[in-house]
């Protein structure tokens, strides 16, 4: 059964993500890329806002593998955005 904190943080980021989607729409900049740039920035964001001060529980230790496989996957698209914007005889 969730904990009060963890259901906090679910409802935080869900909140975010529902947010990030609308505003992509009402901008027409809807894509996967966008979408999960922002997700990453909630999720970043609502994962030091809801941080404990003295216990740190279980459920949010597996937190840095999200977080360690989202920075990776942001490289990714950073590299990939950055390839597209070079001209085709740099590289």
């Amino acid at each position: 059964m969730p904990t009060h904190r963890r259901r906090r943080f679910i409802n935080g980021q869900t909140a975010w993500m529902l947010a990030s989607v609308i505003g992509l729409v009402l901008l027409d900049a809807l894509s996967l890329e966008l979408f999960f740039v922002l997700s990453l920035i909630g999720f970043l964001v609502i994962t030091e806002l809801t941080a404990p001060f003295n216990v740190t529980p279980e459920w949010r230790k597996r937190l840095k593998w999200l977080i360690a496989a989202g920075l990776v996957v942001f490289g990714a698209i950073v590299v990939r955005r950055i390839l597209e914007i070079l001209p085709s005889g740099v590289i």
